[in-house]
Formats: structure tokens, C-alpha cells, sequence
């Protein structure tokens, strides 16, 4: 197995020379190994593959989590990612440092949302196209949300179009310059004694930090494992995330989180995974079936993100009609597929 691990003489001068590799479980646009090298320390080598992309998107892709891995390293105090030890561009091979995850910890939320808020301050203006700008929903977006509603015979409030639009123009990244993971999902993050370490930055981008700090409320929408943290423990974690914000910056966390869920509700490539997004229409698909990704299905998903963006916007200034019009759509998924599940709780299943 050792001849197969992508490991050239120039990292080998760098990290060291390997003796015995393990393959580890891994997504499909991936190989990643826990190498131990002659001198007794463990690595991780990751190759970013080709899988259903062309060479241009996985080189796109493995730039992006080396950039993003390189900023992640600014971490002064306890690291947010594994150190970047070297790099071969020409096989889209990282060497990263081994890092032992204690797995399932009882405060791993509030670790979670400390390191995410850490992860997020190490970047700003002067960094402005490190990486991409956080891709948010788009107009095509707003349309396919309203044609659900169509489908479903749901009548939208006239106020919702002007809403929809004024949401959009709100979510421009241009202004923030926060150091986005991209996909910060349970099982990309490793619980360490000296808190949370984020791994597989392929998506890494820079934006503003609520709408990851949305995924607590929304239910981890880019992850197989959706969930659902309510109550004390959702409190907890935001002024967790908050306060850290606050002490490493100096200023409030900007911008509106209802606005950053809001963001997730309308985007129907949310519902499904990678590989799937930017095919077909997932919101008109939920229309007429229902399809699962992970143990939970996409009406279930949507129908948390329908009463997520319902309840923080009874009262809200901007987002009063979507908010309406969310609660009905819910109602009405209920209505028409009553043995729709909730979500679960982080405590309810092993999900890592």
C-alpha cells in the first residue's frame, strides 16, 4: 500500500520519508492516507481527486483548501486546522499534520462555535482575494423558492418579491472578509484538548461569518447529517461564538443572522450534496418527490428551515412576509406529507 501514497522526493526532503500508510475513509473527490514516516511521527497525506470533475475544478478545488489551510495556520493560541506541512502542486497532494480526534464530546457544540469564530477573525480587507467570495443565493434562487410555493398552491404575499430582492442586495460578501470553511459539517471538524480543529477547506471562502454561524439554527445545511439544536444549547453556542468574535475583533459580529438563514431557506442546491448541486431545480423537485440525503429527506430539511426562518421573523423589520409566507409553507408540507420527521437532536444518534 506504501507505493500507492503520492509521496515525491521533494516531500519527502520537506516532511520526511514514509514507512507504512494506512487508506482512510474519505469523500469521493478524495484519497487520504495516515502515513507514519521513519522517524516514528504520523501524517496525513490528502489527494484531491478528479472524481466527476474535470482537472481544472480539482485543481481549483485543492488550491482553494491550501490557501485556505495557509490562513487557517494564522490561528495564534490554540490551531483551527491541522498545520499545512507541504504541498505537490503538479499531483494536487497536501501533507498535513496528524491530529488525534477524541470523538464525540459532550461540549463539542461550544468548541465548535469558539474555534468557528476564531477561524473566521484571522482574515479582513487586506485579504481580499485570497479566495473567492462566499457564494450566496442568486435571483434564480428567490424564483425557484416563490414557484415552490406556487406548486404547492401556497399564495405569496405581495411583499415578498421587493423582500426577496432587499435580502439579495443585504448578502453581498463584497463588505465582510471573514475566513469561510465552506462546509463546516460534524465529521469535518476533530475535538482535540485544545478544542475544535477544521478539516476539508476545498470550499474555503471568504464572506461574512453569519452564515456559517447560521448552520446551529438552520440545520447544517451543506451536511449529510442534518440536525436540529434548539433551546439553551443554541443560546449557548451563539454567544459563544459572539463573545469570541467580539474579543478578537473589537467590534459586533455584522450583518443579521435571520438574513443568513433566510439565505440557506431559498437555496434549493442546499438540499443535496455536492455532487448534485447546480443540475436541476431541487425546490421544483420537492414539489413532486421526496429525496434523502444522509437518514433525513429534503421536505424534512426544508420543513426545519421553513419554521427556522418563520419564528426569527415574526417581528422583523425586512423579512415579515417571507417570514408569513414560510410558516404557511411549512403548514402545508405538513399537511400534504404528515409522516415527515423533525430533525434530530446532536444527542439523539452517533452522527460522527
Amino acid at each position: 500500500m506504501l507505493n500507492r501514497v503520492p509521496f515525491d522526493e521533494a516531500l519527502v526532503a520537506t516532511v520526511g520519508t514514509p514507512e507504512q500508510a494506512e487508506l482512510l475513509d474519505s469523500s469521493p473527490r478524495s484519497r487520504v492516507w495516515r502515513v507514519r514516516l521513519a522517524d516514528g511521527e504520523s501524517v496525513v497525506v490528502k489527494q484531491v481527486t478528479d472524481d466527476g470533475d474535470t482537472d481544472a475544478d480539482a485543481r481549483t478545488r485543492f488550491e482553494r483548501e491550501v490557501e485556505g489551510l495557509r490562513l487557517a495556520g494564522r490561528a495564534s493560541g490554540p490551531a483551527v486546522a491541522p498545520a499545512l506541512l507541504g504541498t505537490d502542486p503538479s499531483a494536487r497532494v497536501m501533507v498535513l499534520e496528524h491530529v488525534q480526534d477524541l470523538g464525540r464530546t459532550d461540549d463539542w457544540m461550544q468548541a465548535y462555535a469558539e474555534s468557528l469564530a476564531r477561524l473566521h477573525a484571522l482574515t479582513g480587507p487586506a485579504d481580499a482575494g485570497a479566495l473567492p467570495v462566499w457564494a450566496g443565493p442568486t435571483a434564480a434562487d428567490a424564483d425557484s423558492f416563490l414557484g415552490l410555493a406556487r406548486a404547492l398552491d401556497v399564495p405569496v404575499p405581495p411583499a415578498v418579491n421587493r423582500e426577496l430582492a432587499d435580502l439579495l442586495a443585504r448578502l453581498d460578501p463584497a463588505p465582510h472578509h471573514a475566513l469561510l470553511h465552506g462546509d463546516p459539517c460534524p465529521g469535518n471538524d476533530l475535538r482535540t484538548a485544545d478544542g475544535v480543529r477544521f478539516v476539508d477547506f476545498e470550499r474555503a471562502s471568504l464572506g461574512n461569518g453569519l452564515v456559517e454561524l447560521a448552520y446551529f439554527r438552520i440545520g447544517f445545511p451543506t451536511c449529510w447529517c442534518a440536525l436540529s439544536v434548539t433551546a439553551a444549547p443554541l443560546t449557548e453556542v451563539e454567544d459563544v461564538y459572539r463573545t469570541t468574535w467580539r474579543d478578537l475583533t473589537g467590534r459586533d459580529v455584522p450583518g443579521d443572522l435571520a438574513d443568513a438563514c433566510a439565505a440557506w431557506l431559498i437555496q434549493g442546491d442546499a438540499l443535496v450534496e455536492r455532487a448534485h448541486r447546480g443540475t436541476v431545480d431541487q425546490l421544483a423537485r420537492v414539489a413532486v418527490e421526496d429525496f434523502a440525503w444522509g437518514y433525513v429527506s429534503a421536505r424534512e430539511r426544508l420543513v426545519h428551515r421553513l419554521g427556522v426562518v418563520a419564528a426569527m421573523t415574526r417581528d422583523h423589520d425586512h423579512l415579515h412576509s417571507l417570514g408569513r409566507l414560510s410558516s404557511t409553507l411549512a403548514n402545508r408540507l405538513l399537511e400534504r406529507w404528515p409522516a415527515l420527521r423533525s430533525l434530530p437532536t446532536p444527542d439523539a444518534r452517533p452522527w460522527y
